[in-house]
């Protein structure tokens, strides 16, 4: 689906900040003039346009809490906050230590904590203890009730941020009865950009904590936690399930099998080969010729490079290799809903192998172009593929439907 550019990289993150607009992340009118100032495939002004139509946004909101308009103030401010995370996307060079990037991503966090403030359902900022250090997160929450209720923990992928929770799942979860505690683990969000920590491959060791608090919460249901994969979080929430049994559901938004074999299908076998060997300066260099060309590849291997603590791109694609379903996926056993995307050519397949691979109860559902659901995470369905999630969840054990049915019975 090609949306506002024709470069794919381009066209996908503009549906992204776009398709946030179902629940309060973007106007479509700003998306479509940010867009018509941006050349084509030129990262440069993507940044510099993003970030403009960010800070008019964002004074917008400013201004309207100024002058005591707490809706039009929040409206604004969660837009800006979607804004400023799209600006900084491709800011990929060294993120670590680029000031613009961080500036960004830090204006990104600022804005949609302020946001939350003028809510009107509870939102409470967490720090979920893990290790020697903590996760930041957010408990959204359905009211101030106190009650036990299902609750979804969110877990973002390669690239998704903390505050991006909201639009992609939470919203939708709050006014279904669901609560969400949504957290930046390892490589993702504030923690790669503040603590500097990389992905790691068993993610069981950081979203057991997130359970161990949930369950401290009395706002949680403990016998309804459900864990949400979402992006890469597809295969590391699953990885988690398969150790972690409190989980009652397991959502998979898309399924992904290995991450490894995925950027091996796009490598020239010879470079594949070179990797494997540890030949990484001659791998680097055909691996830039090919990047120079594809904004995707060159996003996605300088991210990689970034978040997976690599280094040199020969290095991170080795670093995949651990990440794969293929000794675990029998671990897990709770309902486990597989969502799988049409168009989606890094994740192809890797759904469908996901769903046939479970031993436990499960359920596959392919999102396709024909509905507008056929790009990666459903990406510009938003509402559609919220009401799949949502309706399989509330037939589960861990759904608002179960206690619906056992108060009737």
């Amino acid at each position: 689906m090609k949306f506002l550019f024709d470069d794919e990289s381009f066209s996908y993150e503009a549906l992204r900040a776009a398709g946030f607009a179902s629940y309060g992340g973007a106007e479509l009118g700003e998306v479509i003039s940010t867009a018509g100032r941006i050349a084509d495939g030129n990262e440069a002004d993507w940044v510099r346009e993003w970030e403009a139509t960010a800070c008019r946004v964002h004074t917008i909101g400013d201004e309207a809490a100024a002058a005591g308009h707490r809706v039009s103030a929040r409206e604004a401010l969660l837009r800006a906050s979607n804004y400023y995370r799209t600006a900084e996307f491709y800011l990929r060079d060294d993120p670590a230590h680029d000031p613009k990037a961080r500036a960004l991503s830090q204006l990104s966090r600022d804005t949609f904590a302020r946001a939350t403030e003028l809510m009107d359902r509870p939102v409470r900022a967490v720090e979920i203890p893990y290790e020697d250090t903590t996760l930041p997160g957010y408990l959204f929450l359905v009211d101030e009730s106190g009650a036990a209720r299902p609750t979804i923990i969110f877990n973002s992928g390669f690239d998704s941020t903390l505050e991006e929770s909201y639009f992609a799942l939470a919203a939708a979860a709050l006014t279904r009865g669901y609560n969400v505690l949504a957290f930046d683990g390892p490589g993702q969000g504030a923690v790669i950009r503040e603590q500097g920590l990389p992905f790691r491959h068993d993610w069981e060791a950081v979203v057991t904590p997130v359970v161990d608090f949930a369950l401290t919460l009395n706002e949680i249901d403990p016998t309804r936690i459900s864990l949400y994969g979402y992006s890469l979080g597809g295969l590391l929430a699953a990885r988690a399930a398969a150790f972690e049994h409190r989980v009652a559901a397991l959502i998979l938004n898309d399924g992904l099998y290995d991450y490894h074999f995925a950027h091996q299908r796009g490598l020239p076998p010879f470079v594949s080969e070179w990797i494997a060997a540890g030949r990484d300066v001659e791998a680097d260099q055909v691996g830039r010729l090919l990047m120079a060309h594809n904004t995707t590849a060159r996003w996605a291997m300088r991210n990689g490079l970034w978040t997976f603590g690599a280094s040199s791109y020969a290095d991170y694609v080795r670093r995949t290799e651990k990440y794969t379903l293929a000794d675990v996926v029998t671990g897990i056993h709770c309902h486990t809903l597989v969502l799988d995307a049409e168009n989606d050519l890094f994740f192809q397949g890797e759904a469908s192998r996901v769903h046939e691979a479970l031993t436990c109860p499960k359920e596959l559902i392919v999102g396709t172009e024909a509905e507008g659901a056929g790009e990666h995470c459903g990406m510009g369905a938003m509402l559609l593929t919220n009401q799949r999630i949502f309706d399989w969840l509330d037939r589960s054990p861990a759904g608002v439907g179960a206690q619906q049915a056992a108060a009737v019975a």
